[in-house]
C-alpha cells in the first residue's frame, strides 16, 4: 500500500526522489574527492621530508638532542626488510648548526643522507631547481634549501662554513661546497634545510656509525598502522637501549598540523553537506505535510473503520523511507559512477598545474572511491530525512475520525 500511494503523485514524489539522489550523488562525490585530495597532500608531505613512519630513539621527536641516536641503524634494517608492506627505507642524521657566507649567519638544520636510499624515500631529487643531486661517495658537498641560498646569497659552487657540535661534545666545523639548490614550497623548510651526504655527516659530527632517524615508506597510507604494530612489537624485543625501546611514529606524529588542518577542512565540509542535506529535509518535509493535507478525508474515513494512528503513522514513514531509499540508490549509483571516471581520468586543474608540481603535489587530483565515501553522506541523507519525516506523520495521531472526515 505504502508504494501505491508513492506513485499517487507521480511528479512530486519523483522530484523528491530527484533531490535525494542529487545530494546523495554529489556527497558521494565530493567526500571522494576531499579523501583523494587529503591522499595526495600527504603522500607530498612525507615524500619531502618525514616519511609514512620513522623509527628514533626515545624522546628525539620532542628533543631534537644530538646525543638520542639509534645506535644499530643496520640490526633495525633487518626487523624492516622482513616487513613486506615496507617498500623503501633511509637513514638520516641530524644537527643543528651555524651556517656562514661571506657577510651572513643563521642556524639552520643539517642533515646527513644516503643519495642512493633517499632517492626511493623522498622527492627530494626532483626538487632540484639549479645545481644537481647528491651522489654516492660525495665528501663536503651540500644540497641547500632555495631560501637559505638566497639569504646567505650562495649560489652552486660558492662555499658555506659550517660550526656545530658533535655527539661525543667535541666541535664540528667544516666548509662545504653548494652542490644543487632546491625548493620545496614549504617556507620553513626550505628556509633551514642542508644536506650533505651521510658518511660525511657521521665522520664530521662523530657519530660513529649511529643515525637520528630511520624514514620509511609503505606501499599505500592504509598499510602504516599494520607496519606500525608489527614493527613496534620487533623493537620492543630489540631494546638495545638503556632508555628504553626504539619509538616508532607514524605521519600523523610526525606531523601533526598537517592532521589538524586535514581534520578541520574535514569538519568544515561536513557542515556544508550537512546544509545541503537540511534543504533536501526540507523538501521531504514539504512533501508529506501536502500528503497529509491531501489525504485527511482518507485517514478519516480508515480511522472510521478502524485503522490505528500507529498504523497510519509506520504507513506515512514506510512512505517516507521507500521514496529515500530509491533516491539514495540511485544517488549512489550516479555518484560512484562519476567518482570512478574521475578516479580513472583524473581532474586537471590547469594553469595551476604548474604551480601544483612544483611543490610535490600533482597537477592532476584523482577521487578515491571508498567505503566511508560512499556511506557517509547517504547515511545522514537518511537519518536526517527520516527526522524530517517523522514530524508530519506524527500529526495523524492527532486526528480525530469525525473531524478528518469533515476535512475541506
Amino acid at each position: 500500500m505504502a508504494w501505491r500511494n508513492v506513485w499517487r503523485n507521480r511528479r512530486r514524489s519523483l522530484l523528491t526522489m530527484a533531490a535525494i539522489a542529487f545530494a546523495c550523488a554529489l556527497l558521494v562525490f565530493m567526500l571522494s574527492f576531499q579523501f583523494g585530495s587529503y591522499e595526495a597532500m600527504i603522500n607530498a608531505a612525507v615524500k619531502v621530508h618525514t616519511g609514512y613512519f620513522q623509527i628514533q630513539a626515545p624522546g628525539y621527536q620532542d628533543k631534537r638532542e644530538i646525543r638520542l641516536v639509534v645506535a644499530d641503524p643496520e640490526a633495525v634494517a633487518r626487523l624492516i626488510d622482513a616487513v613486506p608492506e615496507v617498500t623503501a627505507y633511509t637513514f638520516r642524521a641530524n644537527a643543528f648548526s651555524l651556517a656562514a657566507s661571506n657577510d651572513r649567519t643563521y642556524g639552520i638544520s643539517v642533515t646527513g643522507i644516503d643519495p642512493v636510499r633517499e632517492f626511493n624515500v623522498s622527492s627530494l631529487k626532483t626538487l632540484v631547481r639549479d645545481g644537481v643531486f647528491l651522489s654516492p661517495g660525495d665528501g663536503p658537498e651540500a644540497l641547500v634549501g632555495a631560501l637559505l641560498a638566497k639569504n646567505l646569497r650562495v649560489g652552486i659552487g660558492d662555499p658555506i662554513t659550517l660550526l656545530g657540535q658533535g655527539r661525543d661534545g667535541s666541535i664540528a666545523a667544516t666548509v662545504v661546497t653548494v652542490k644543487g639548490i632546491f625548493a620545496s614550497g614549504q617556507d620553513d623548510f626550505d628556509r633551514n634545510a642542508l644536506y650533505i651526504p651521510l658518511g660525511y655527516f657521521q665522520e664530521l659530527y662523530a657519530m660513529r656509525g649511529a643515525v637520528h632517524e630511520i624514514v620509511g615508506m609503505t606501499s599505500s597510507i592504509w598499510a602504516v598502522p599494520a607496519v606500525e604494530r608489527r614493527l613496534k612489537q620487533e623493537l620492543e624485543r630489540l631494546d638495545r637501549d638503556k632508555n628504553g625501546p626504539l619509538a616508532i611514529l607514524d605521519w600523523k606524529a610526525l606531523m601533526p598540523g598537517l592532521a589538524q588542518g586535514i581534520y578541520l577542512d574535514l569538519v568544515s565540509g561536513l557542515i556544508f553537506y550537512l546544509l545541503l542535506i537540511v534543504v533536501v529535509a526540507f523538501s521531504i518535509m514539504n512533501t508529506f505535510l501536502m500528503a497529509i493535507f491531501e489525504r485527511t478525508r482518507e485517514f478519516g474515513v480508515l480511522m472510521a473503520i478502524g485503522t490505528t494512528t500507529g498504523r497510519l503513522t509506520r504507513l506515512l514513514l514506510t512512505e517516507s523511507m521507500m521514496m529515500t531509499f530509491v533516491g539514495m540508490g540511485a544517488g549512489m549509483l550516479l555518484g560512484s559512477l562519476v567518482t570512478l571516471y574521475y578516479q580513472i581520468v583524473g581532474i586537471d586543474f590547469g594553469g595551476a598545474s604548474e604551480i601544483l608540481k612544483q611543490y610535490g603535489i600533482p597537477g592532476r587530483m584523482y577521487p578515491i572511491l571508498t567505503v566511508p565515501s560512499l556511506v557517509i553522506g547517504p547515511f545522514l541523507v537518511c537519518f536526517i530525512t527520516f527526522w524530517a519525516a517523522l514530524w508530519p506523520a506524527l500529526r495523524v495521531r492527532r486526528l480525530t475520525p469525525v473531524k478528518a472526515m469533515h476535512y475541506a
